[in-house]
């Protein structure tokens, strides 16, 4: 089979929670620590950084392999899901850009351990993750940023004993498998730190904090809250960063508080860059101009409480504003609407459903924000959702897309595909 058809029996024969949700969740780590076995423990050749969290688990993991890849380190960065290309899970930084691992080498991959993979079928995520890990070492790179996929305590990449360990915030998701409580989230996190090694907490709250410092007092971890640190360089990348979400400045807070603890040496450019240095896409990601059209990943009430925010905020700069939004079946919808009207009546939501078989189907997403005075047009896809968009507005309007993954994955595809169109 060539590439494209060993990714598509590789979806189908291990179902992943990006395709199919809380189906293809499998907690625990005994069958990863077989893989890793059976791999050879190639996770045991590099250093690693470990980050945890409900939101910003992404731009901080690509920030810090942008710092760390100044001075001539090669730096592997795995991240997950992917938005169009099964190869932006594993890559590599260095000082010249990104290098995403090659068509060739995920075949070989596969190939090589197809017999193990047959006999103890472990999960879609745990067979990426023995990929990257695998990547990693036959690179041999110098350090590995690795993200956690859900949770932290019984994830997948739980396997290593990173450097640092770094848990951006804390948020209600995936409560079916972490837990209803903010505490109880927290307690799944916090399952990343390991004893003595120096972990960092990006957001302060009154119902996480004690889950953490009681964690981190149990196995003898110097504990480092980000909030709380004075960092004068912030201001400068903060203004120059390439990654315009306001929510950056929080995970920019978080990153610099590692490098801080690791006392790592990195350049304040490189930082700056980091969407350009390492093919980071889909936050507040500018597609288009004339008109504007703006692109985030914020999919969950966290999230979308700050994405939303920074919409309202710009509005002043817009005739109007047209919001293309389709979520995943699983979304809370209800603790979402709360954030999604903007101050004035200058707005038009053109609601749809992305092309993924978790897709909440329209006609649902409009009778459930319609209790909320939410109200907008229905699409049958994002395709049909820019099209309409496009059509409606003026150069002076705001085409935001958003809601999920899949959204923001549909729109660069559509963007790749018809850019002569626009």
């Amino acid at each position: 089979m060539n590439y494209q058809e060993r990714i598509e029996a590789l979806f189908e024969r291990t179902p992943s929670y990006q395709n199919v949700g809380k189906d293809a969740y499998k907690p625990g780590l005994e069958s990863m620590l077989a893989f890793d076995n059976a791999a050879g423990h190639p996770h045991l050749n590099f250093p690693t950084v470990h980050i945890a969290g409900t939101n910003g688990k992404g731009s901080v993991s690509s920030m810090l392999a942008a710092a760390l890849s100044y001075s001539g380190r090669k730096v592997g960065l795995y991240t997950s899901p992917h938005l169009t290309d099964f190869r932006e899970r594993a890559r590599i930084v260095t000082e010249n850009g990104f290098e995403l691992i090659s068509r060739e080498e995920v075949i070989s991959f596969l190939d090589r351990f197809d017999d193990f993979i047959s006999e103890a079928a472990p999960s879609f995520f745990e067979i990426t993750t023995a990929m990257a890990f695998d990547f990693f070492a036959s690179h041999q790179v110098d350090v590995a940023v690795i993200e956690t996929g859900l949770g932290g305590r019984l994830d997948s990449t739980n396997i290593i004993t990173p450097r640092i360990s770094v848990i951006t915030n804390i948020g209600l998701e995936h409560c079916a498998m972490l837990g209803n409580t903010l505490s109880e989230i927290a307690f799944e996190k916090a399952g990343i730190i390991k004893p003595g090694v120096p972990v960092v907490i990006g957001e302060i709250h009154p119902e996480t904090r004690p889950v953490f410092e009681k964690k981190a007092a149990e196995y003898h971890c110097p504990i480092t809250f980000a909030e709380e640190r004075q960092l004068p360089q912030k201001e400068y990348l903060l203004n120059n960063l390439d990654l315009k979400g306001q929510y950056q400045s929080q995970n920019l807070q978080t990153v610099l508080t590692a490098l801080e603890v690791l006392g790592m040496e990195y350049n304040e450019t490189r930082i700056a860059s980091t969407a350009r240095h390492t093919g980071f896409r889909g936050r507040w990601e500018r597609l288009s101009s004339k008109p504007d059209i703006i692109c985030d990943i914020g999919h969950n009430a966290h999230g979308l409480k700050e994405v939303f925010g920074q919409l309202a905020a710009a509005r002043r700069d817009y005739r109007r504003v047209h919001i293309v939004f389709g979520v995943v079946s699983d979304k809370d919808v209800e603790a979402v609407a709360r954030f999604m009207l903007l101050p004035d009546n200058a707005t038009d939501y053109i609601f749809t459903s992305p092309s993924t078989q978790r897709a909440m189907p329209v006609g649902e997403l409009v009778s459930r924000l319609a209790p909320f005075g939410i109200h907008g047009k229905e699409t049958a896809s994002v395709g049909d959702a820019l099209d309409l968009a496009i059509s409606d507005a003026s150069e002076d309007d705001l085409i935001f897309v958003g809601g999920s993954n899949f959204t923001v994955s549909d729109a660069l595809d559509y963007f790749e595909k018809r850019p002569a169109d626009l």
